[in-house]
């Protein structure tokens, strides 16, 4: 079965609609097949009768998402894997608010994208008290809007994977 269109949380809709019945985790389908050269993988994936069921261009997304995925350094198709499984496990009402705080954050100017996302980054490393003293500092009021800070508290308050110590912004 394929399962491996769910998108990183911080997509704001499913770029790749799932098969009609997910029975694997999020990503099993890249992890099985991921060391295998891209024509393996498309002919495996052409193969697959979930695929063909799927309409043509859904096939084709996911055929997309298949070499974008292989053009990733290793870390980064790591953590797009981990970022499936943790949505995964989202429940729809959590999904909404991911999508609907995704949608705010887009709605930023460039510049307030980027230290948004920065600050979201240093409080999912930390602990969940920790994250709520940040927001509700001197420091954050002084750095965002009220805007910008209920999304941060919004997005702090999500299940999402912990930031990796090398994981660099990405815009």
């Amino acid at each position: 079965m394929l399962a491996w269109g769910v998108p990183s949380a911080a997509q704001n809709r499913r770029s790749v609609p799932a098969p009609p019945r997910q029975e694997h985790h999020a990503g099993q389908w890249l992890r099985q097949h991921r060391n295998m050269p891209p024509e393996q993988q498309r002919k495996a994936l052409e193969k697959d009768p979930n695929f063909r069921n799927l309409p043509p261009q859904q096939q084709q997304q996911l055929r997309n998402q298949l070499q974008r995925f292989n053009n990733l350094p290793t870390a980064q198709q790591d953590r797009w894997l981990n970022r499936m499984e943790t949505w995964e496990h989202l429940t729809p009402e959590q999904k909404n608010q991911a999508r609907g705080l995704f949608q705010r954050w887009r709605a930023l100017p460039p510049d307030r994208r980027h230290e948004v996302r920065n600050a979201l980054e240093s409080l999912r490393a930390m602990p969940p008290d920790a994250r709520q003293r940040a927001i509700d500092s001197e420091d954050f009021k002084k750095r965002f809007t009220p805007e910008e800070r209920n999304m941060l508290d919004g997005a702090s308050r999500l299940p999402l994977a912990p930031a990796e110590p090398s994981e660099a912004p990405e815009e």
